[in-house]
């Protein structure tokens, strides 16, 4: 069936509907707009022109899941190279590994435990006095106890949020496990890798439908006469959709300090600082993230956090309760306009690791173009998770 689409966004959001779209709805004309002068959004990549090393612009990004569906949709595109992504921890001068596992706790408590040794000794640490943990705080006191909070989450955590570690829901610690066993891998998903190519090839493949059609550098403007699409798709932020009618949805955003050098600069492409006098918190080295390559120098970046400001790309939703009650009646407005539909990390106001962008994006195409063959009213957003 024929219509007239806009994709407002060339992320993996935008990108990955736009190529589902042109597949169920093949008589269709798609056109994705995006402000930026590349795709590929925050995933973008390319390769540093005095190092020729592959860099993740935006910081970076490990395609991780446990769904081989997703897996193996994104192998149809590009090779996807297993990575085994470690990231450790610096402190006071030493290096710890994390997630926090059975080497960290007996490298940074002196001691041998065994597994079973180990979990009996962090069980022992934790807070018993805590119920249900209602913060980020007493998530990692109740569970770590408070010299392994306080060494490698506090400072960090205040850092990256920019808020004391009470502010923030209890949900994002649990984003980060504990292993009893020597594991270092970051991931615990079956399929971890990177692009051999790097995403923006990724993101480019996808786009290279008849029926897609690109425009680059063109921002859509709050208010925007639409009235030429049948139905518009955004994946900017939801608030500025709605030009901050109710205020400003709470974001951090990340500056990047790049320096390169000779040789290699650590032994891991991500090092953390949790140290709360450490301005940045972390640096990445990017040839890291290819290993199958080699380079005599080195590119690193280091990582600042702050506040976004109206001149800041929006990076990672902070969620605390104003931020609730402002969604909710951005989420109410939204559903009242009846030709738009808000999908992505922006667009719903969620953490997002991109296999979650990428099966939700397929997933809202196939619901999408059910609606369309039915005549039936089209979805708004990708499901009621988003506003949990």
């Amino acid at each position: 069936m024929a219509g007239k689409y806009l994709v407002v966004g060339a992320g993996f959001s935008g990108a990955v509907l736009a190529h589902r779209l042109a597949v169920l709805l093949p008589e269709s004309h798609i056109e994705v707009w995006d402000e930026k002068s590349h795709i590929a959004g925050n995933c973008y990549t390319a390769r540093n022109p005095e190092t020729g090393i592959m860099v993740h612009q935006y910081g970076p990004h490990i395609f991780n899941t446990d769904k081989k569906p997703i897996w193996d949709f994104v192998n149809q595109y590009v090779q996807l190279e297993p990575f085994f992504h470690r990231v450790h921890a610096h402190v006071d001068g030493k290096v710890f590994s994390l997630p926090i596992n059975l080497n960290t706790i007996n490298q940074f408590f002196g001691e041998k435990f065994c597994p079973a040794q180990a979990q009996e000794f962090i069980r022992e640490k934790g807070d018993g006095s805590i119920g249900e943990p209602r913060n980020f705080e007493e998530q990692a006191l109740k569970f770590l106890g408070a010299e392994l909070y306080q060494t490698f989450f506090y400072g960090y955590t205040k850092k990256q949020w920019g808020c004391d570690p009470r502010e923030l829901p209890a949900s994002i610690l649990k984003r980060l496990p504990v292993r009893f066993c020597d594991n270092d891998s970051y991931y615990e998903h079956p399929f971890v890798g990177i692009p051999r190519e790097g995403y923006t090839v990724l993101v480019e493949k996808l786009l290279q439908k008849p029926n897609i059609h690109l425009k680059l550098n063109r921002k859509f403007s709050p208010g925007e006469e639409i009235s030429g699409f049948d139905h518009v798709f955004f994946t900017g932020p939801l608030d500025a959709f709605f030009q901050y009618k109710y205020g400003r949805l709470g974001y951090r955003t990340v500056t990047f300090e790049p320096f390169v050098s000779e040789g290699t600069f650590q032994e891991v492409a991500v090092m953390n600082y949790c140290e709360e006098s450490v301005p940045y918190t972390r640096i990445t080295e990017h040839k890291h993230f290819a290993p199958w390559e080699t380079h005599s120098k080195t590119i690193c970046f280091k990582e600042y956090s702050k506040e976004t400001t109206e001149a800041d790309p929006p990076f990672y939703p902070k969620r605390l309760a104003r931020d609730k009650a402002l969604l909710k009646q951005y989420r109410q407005d939204a559903e009242a306009l009846g030709q738009v539909s808000f999908l992505g990390r922006l667009g719903t106001y969620r953490y997002m690791d991109m296999h979650h962008v990428i099966g939700e994006s397929l997933e809202f195409a196939q619901k999408f173009s059910a609606a369309v063959r039915t005549g039936t009213c089209p979805p708004v957003f990708p499901n009621q998770e988003a506003f949990a």
